[in-house]
């Protein structure tokens, strides 16, 4: 048995993750996600909402956990992950693995938009309606399905759409900070979703070729695997 934390990507929460979770414990794992702060039911003002304190969020969540436990971001998520890894007290002994699910892996230093800047087809910038305080950003309506979900069900659109809420900008834009003592010592895994419209296999696979994963596995899926094909993303994930 393998305990995993999932993280979600931006716009999203924890409610993205429910099929996953629960194909997950059906393989006898222990499965649990969260609301990054700013994000799903967590109440935390956007302007408060910082790069730190989704690390923080993390590592107090893997706290919980009696074993060391398979650390899982999808899309924006990739970016906390990595922060968690970098910051996290004896990081070997509370993470097992990092995954990268279509995620941001970056390089010390970079930002996940230094990162997006490097997309051949950057979708989701050109996509985004800001604030007037250019505080957060939301994904144009009519937008959602073919970026996200062109590969879900009608029913698991509608679901996603109803939750989706306004992202922070600030972390989009906060500089990565990790070390080869601390983030450098666990292992990293790659899923790439290989019909991704938001994160562009190029983009992906540029990031793996920059700061190379351990191991890469692949699914033949939108940017929202956890939604069209839960049962083979808990097969992979069961597989590592």
């Amino acid at each position: 048995m393998s305990q995993f934390l999932l993280i979600h990507g931006a716009f999203h929460g924890a409610w993205c993750w429910e099929k996953t979770v629960a194909e997950l414990e059906k393989r006898g794992h222990q499965a649990k996600a969260i609301d990054l702060p700013g994000q799903g039911r967590d109440q935390t003002p956007l302007k408060d909402v910082t790069l730190d304190a989704m690390a923080k969020r993390i590592v107090e969540a893997l706290a919980a956990f009696p074993a060391p436990a398979v650390l899982v971001g999808h899309s924006m998520g990739g970016i906390a992950i990595s922060v968690a890894g970098e910051t996290a007290p004896y990081p070997n002994e509370r993470i097992k693995t990092l995954v990268y699910l279509s995620a941001f892996l970056p390089r010390d230093g970079e930002t996940l938009l230094d990162i997006e800047k490097r997309n051949p087809n950057p979708v989701v910038p050109k996509s985004m309606i800001f604030d007037s305080d250019h505080v957060s950003g939301t994904i144009m309506p009519d937008k959602v399905k073919e970026i996200f979900y062109h590969d879900c069900t009608d029913a698991d659109v509608a679901f996603a759409k109803a939750r989706l809420r306004p992202q922070a900008l600030t972390p989009l834009t906060t500089p990565v900070h990790v070390t080869a003592k601390h983030f450098g010592r666990i292992p990293r895994v790659f899923i790439e979703c290989t019909d991704d419209r938001a994160l562009s296999l190029d983009i992906q696979r540029d990031m793996i070729a920059k700061s190379p994963p351990v191991d890469v596995r692949r699914l033949h899926s939108s940017h929202s695997p956890f939604l069209s094909m839960p049962d083979r993303l808990a097969a992979v994930l069961s597989d590592l």
